[in-house]
């Protein structure tokens, strides 16, 4: 027998190393594998029966539906809609839906992420605790909530503010003001939504922060850095994906808002880019609004809305899940 057979002979066949799961582990699978494919049931049956319901003014608008602006509703003494005559566009609402959400994510997400930092590297314990209680308990209020506080309290200070922004950035289209009214605009839509959504975002970007590698944030301190040097360069970077993730969670979260926005936004039906100005509305607070006094074809033309905003909801998560995975090696 040769050397090297003798040493083939001495080293023993590699084993194969499994464990076998427990049964709480099986269960615990199990019902988080059900309670998953349950939601996709739900959101697929949302789909179709707004599919089914909304198909008819769909088919009567074609494309006009999302880049019209009117509705004007023609309907016979039975209540029977003319769609030859009538017209069906969601284009204003859309546009308010999109301008308020943006603002409430441009207020946010800074303040969000600020605060995380504090919490994760900067406050004392006790601090930390308490601070992270009442965020989580915020996240919790109805939204009704924050729209009687946004219009009793938060309105006057909120109009303010928005004449400052008139007065010293009025050459900005954006904040360009014909008719001086501040109040009930989608500014102060923003603000609200902005605080809504600030302690999802927050507690986002905590948890992601809070899962920095030591060995990274330790090897920073080790080659001098400061504590504010060490989160540009490690902790930041790491979380960045975290971050981008929460904030368009709380995209999702703001365009789909009613309550809120309803409360203290004027409804009127036309499109406007003016943020400062008393006038707008989103999808969501238009179908509550038409809703009560809607017939049964004018029902159907908001599913077909509650269809788009549900689309639109569902791409801006998709585009969240994209932007999550293509970022996340990076700061890795």
């Amino acid at each position: 027998m040769t050397l090297i057979e003798n040493q083939s002979a001495a080293i023993p066949a590699p084993r194969e190393i499994t464990t076998k799961p427990r049964i709480s582990d099986k269960i615990f699978r199990g019902v988080v594998t059900a309670g998953g494919l349950f939601s996709l049931v739900i959101l697929g049956l949302i789909l179709i029966y707004l599919t089914y319901q909304g198909y008819e003014v769909l088919k009567s608008q074609g494309l006009g539906f999302i880049t019209g602006s009117n509705w004007n509703v023609v309907a016979d003494d039975a209540g029977n809609i003319d769609y030859t005559q009538t017209e069906f566009g969601i284009a204003a609402m859309l546009i308010g839906t999109i301008l308020c959400a943006l603002i409430a994510v441009v207020i946010a997400v800074p303040i969000s992420v600020l605060s995380a930092l504090y919490l994760s590297f900067y406050a004392p314990n006790s601090v930390r605790k308490f601070m992270v209680s009442i965020i989580d308990l915020m996240a919790a209020f109805p939204s009704v909530l924050f729209g009687i506080w946004g219009f009793f309290v938060l309105m006057p200070s909120a109009e303010y503010w928005a004449k400052l922004l008139n007065k010293y950035l009025g050459f900005i289209p954006f904040f360009e003001v014909q008719v001086p009214v501040f109040t009930r605009s989608p500014f102060v839509a923003g603000v609200v939504l902005a605080i809504m959504i600030i302690p999802i975002v927050t507690s986002i970007s905590r948890e992601i922060f809070g899962q920095t590698p030591l060995d990274r944030i330790q090897a920073a301190y080790a080659l001098g850095a400061t504590r504010w040097a060490m989160i540009k360069a490690v902790v930041i970077p790491y979380g960045r994906s975290g971050v981008v993730g929460g904030a368009m969670l709380g995209l999702g979260r703001a365009m789909g808002e009613t309550v809120a926005v309803y409360t203290v936004l004027n409804i009127v039906y036309q499109i406007n880019w003016q943020v400062l100005l008393g006038a707008g509305g989103n999808v969501a607070s238009m179908i509550l609004l038409k809703f009560g006094e809607a017939g049964e074809g004018e029902i159907k033309a908001l599913m077909a809305a509650g269809l788009v905003l549900f689309l639109l909801t569902l791409l801006v998560n998709s585009i969240a899940d994209l932007i999550v995975k293509s970022s996340g090696g990076k700061g890795r």
